[in-house]
């Protein structure tokens, strides 16, 4: 009889089940400062976050393009929620004064949020279609490739269309079999096909407003992003030589979803 393993016969304890030694010693700052710990940690719960908002995207693309309102609303809502703790995550960034960043801010070397590949990945699930969102990754690197899968893929949007098909709506087939790896464009078209959404006020409708919030979150966050490094650093080149605040003014008010506020004014 074969002996089981030590993994299998040890007690299972909160620290071994969410894997705490490791999480707790992940955070390694290279200076003696106060403030850097606190910059490591929010770093690394947003990444943690960005991981489960592809998880919740996954999961809704799913059930989109299965028809089914009830558990894309459920999900929707999650991910709603999800985006209101990254946001409000931005007040506890702020609580560092720029002098207390500067104070670590050269250890960072070529270190910079634009580097997080788990948020372009996320941004390409929701339609983002831009080779430089991953042009500076190294050619075969699992980064690189995750980002450029999700490019290839059908977006969240695309999930949303073959959604109202199966409920019937008259989607353009143009729409329906669009080639994905490119960015989705308006469509006059599709706007009637809204219009009739929201005329008939049923579950399609709300799946429409809860993408809506979806797609204001985003930009919500942006937004919040920007004004924290202009807080932060103000003009200054961002850290590993980005633009800094000068870029992300530059993605302020681009919806992800634009044919859904196209609408707004027709209702």
């Amino acid at each position: 009889m074969t002996e089981p393993s030590a993994d299998t016969t040890a007690a299972l304890t909160y620290t071994s089940y969410l894997a705490l030694d490791d999480v707790l010693d992940a955070q390694h700052p290279r200076s003696d400062e106060h403030d850097e710990l606190l910059f490591i940690v929010i770093h690394q719960v947003y990444e943690l976050w960005f991981k489960q908002l592809l998880h919740e995207l996954a999961h809704l693309q799913v059930k989109l393009v299965d028809g089914d309102t009830a558990h894309a609303v459920r999900t929707l809502r999650r991910v709603l929620t999800i985006f209101k703790v990254v946001v409000a995550q931005i007040d506890v960034l702020e609580t560092m004064t720029p002098r207390q960043f500067t104070s670590f801010r050269l250890r960072l070397e070529a270190s910079s949020g634009f580097q997080s590949a788990q948020f372009r990945e996320l941004e390409a699930v929701l339609g983002r279609r831009d080779e430089h969102a991953f042009a500076h990754y190294p050619e075969g690197g699992e980064q690189r490739t995750r980002i450029a899968g999700a490019m290839a893929r059908p977006s969240v949007f695309d999930a949303f269309l073959a959604y109202l098909a199966v409920h019937g709506y008259a989607v353009p087939t143009a729409l329906l079999e669009r080639d994905v790896t490119k960015p989705a464009e308006p469509s006059l078209e599709l706007q009637r096909v809204l219009l009739a959404v929201y005329a008939d006020d049923s579950g399609p409708s709300t799946v429409v407003e809860h993408l809506v919030d979806l797609d204001e979150g985003l930009q919500e966050w942006r937004y919040r992003h920007v004004k924290m490094v202009e807080r932060t650093i103000g003009a200054k080149i961002g850290t590993g030589g980005s633009p800094g605040a000068a870029y992300l003014r530059g993605t302020l008010f681009t919806p992800a979803f634009p044919d859904l506020w196209a609408v707004r004014g027709e209702l």
